[in-house]
């Protein structure tokens, strides 16, 4: 709907995004909305060109190698996402008090997320010391799951840089800033790869180095990020240097907000842990095709979530500036950008995957062949899901900068546990195969975990969408 909107000539006060027609009518510049999106996607194709960086290496090693990684991946991000969620609340924290114009305010929340990193840093080595009780209920083959712990241990030391660093981006995403939080990602993103073949093969780590390559990477890229954070120009405007200290109350209340953000966020990935564990307990040719079909579609849903991440700022800096009616507006221009670049994503992936698949495998390896062709036909179903995939980070996106977390996370827990991981079980496995009993078993394979899969992303982006559309985000107010 439209509403009451301030003159073209009072730019301070005009909302985002915002364009007047002659008779000074409001529309959604769609212009502005790509300009802020692009580097958005492009902080977020940096997100992906590391994992895939991380699987190309890994993938060097051997087959055995990039099981494990498909093994151990999801859950990775799932237990970052758990205890990490506070970094990512900065975002809408940051987003409300800019469109406020609360810059002190805003300064305040990027430090925040940065005194929560170290609060949830002890969680993350309790978890790194245990890898092979996690591990151990899934029946992993010995030398794939000797592995994957030698990722997990390093990986999770490490995690607390990589909450931080959401944290200090998050700031930057928050006032508008995306190009800066690209050049941060560009760096780690390039560093990531030296490290790894340096730790990989030059120092001969292994499969460990890949995990001590990210760390390493994200500390680099967390001390320029904190150089430009307090420097001079960000501290005229936001007095970042003043705002160090940290503040119980505003501790406890990003807490609030980021703990179902990040349940949300590992609900989903957690899921996929077990379609993905699922996959390699299948065995290694569909752990192999699964991991790398699940890096090429990043490629999709990377920039998609760039855009998306456009839409928290937008919806965030809206709300801020008391115009909720406008937040309406500019989440479902995401919606519509989101499915349209997804879904043709998708069908790119589909037609070129004979060609790309091929690259993530070893020519020597005898199991090559069966991982490229397992993998093609993996790769229709993955592309068939984008569209669905776009809806539901455009919905997810648009709530979170709406500080909308709660209901959304429980969505999500109850499809992905109660629906999907199921329903992946039942598609997947051989009857006695698998590692529930009681439950009917229809032994597709991977093709049966990757259509539960599609089934799950119809129904979830369906329930967020009809969230968006209800407007019950409206009645939320954030300190």
């Amino acid at each position: 709907m439209d509403t009451a909107t301030p003159k073209a000539t009072a730019p301070l006060s005009s909302l985002p995004a915002q364009r007047l027609d002659a008779s000074g009518r409001a529309h959604v510049d769609v212009r502005a909305i790509v300009a802020l999106a692009i580097p958005f996607a492009a902080n977020s194709a940096i997100q992906a060109i590391l994992n895939l960086t991380d699987t190309w290496f890994i993938g060097r090693i051997s087959t055995s190698a990039l099981a494990a990684i498909a093994a151990i991946h999801w859950p990775v991000i799932a237990c970052i996402a758990l205890f990490g969620g506070v970094g990512l609340a900065g975002q809408t924290l940051v987003a409300q008090a800019f469109g406020g114009r609360r810059l002190k305010r805003a300064s305040q929340a990027g430090w925040i997320s940065m005194w929560a990193a170290l609060v949830v840093a002890p969680l993350f080595w309790l978890i790194a010391i245990n890898g092979n009780a996690v591990l151990d209920p899934f029946g992993l083959d010995p030398e794939v799951q000797a592995l994957s712990v030698q990722f997990w241990e390093p990986r999770m030391y490490g995690a607390p840089l990589g909450v931080a660093l959401w944290g200090i981006v998050g700031f930057f995403n928050g006032i508008g800033r995306p190009r800066i939080s690209f050049m941060v990602e560009a760096l780690v993103c390039i560093s990531n790869a030296v490290f790894a073949q340096l730790f990989i093969f030059e120092l001969g780590w292994g499969i460990a180095g890949g995990a001590w390559a990210t760390n390493c990477a994200q500390a680099l890229g967390l001390l320029v990020a904190l150089g430009i954070f307090v420097g001079p120009k960000m501290h005229r405007m936001f007095h970042s240097r003043l705002m160090w200290r940290p503040r119980l109350p505003k501790l406890i209340g990003q807490c609030q907000l980021g703990l179902p953000m990040g349940m949300l966020i590992a609900a989903d990935v957690l899921g996929f842990a077990m379609f993905q564990l699922m996959q390699v307990h299948l065995g290694t040719v569909d752990g192999a095709a699964t991991q790398v079909v699940m890096m090429l579609t990043s490629i999709s849903f990377g920039p998609a979530i760039g855009i998306a991440m456009a839409g928290t700022t937008l919806v965030g800096q809206s709300i801020g500036m008391g115009d909720r009616g406008w937040a309406k507006r500019i989440g479902n221009s995401i919606v519509v950008m989101c499915m349209t670049y997804m879904g043709t994503i998708g069908l790119l992936l589909g037609l070129t995957a004979p060609w790309l698949i091929p690259t993530f495998v070893a020519d020597n390896d005898p199991q090559a062949l069966a991982v490229i062709q397992l993998g093609t036909t993996l790769m229709w179903v993955a592309a068939a899901y984008q569209l669905f995939d776009g809806l539901n980070f455009a919905c997810s996106f648009s709530l979170r900068g709406a500080g909308d977390a709660t209901v959304p996370a429980i969505c999500v827990l109850v499809l992905s546990w109660l629906v999907f991981v199921p329903l992946a079980h039942m598609l997947s496995f051989t009857p006695g195969g698998g590692w529930v009993e009681g439950l009917p078993q229809f032994g597709l394979g991977a093709l049966g975990g990757w259509l539960a899969a599609l089934t799950y992303i119809i129904l979830i982006s369906t329930v967020l969408w009809l969230r968006w559309r209800s407007g019950a985000w409206e009645k939320i107010r954030l300190r």
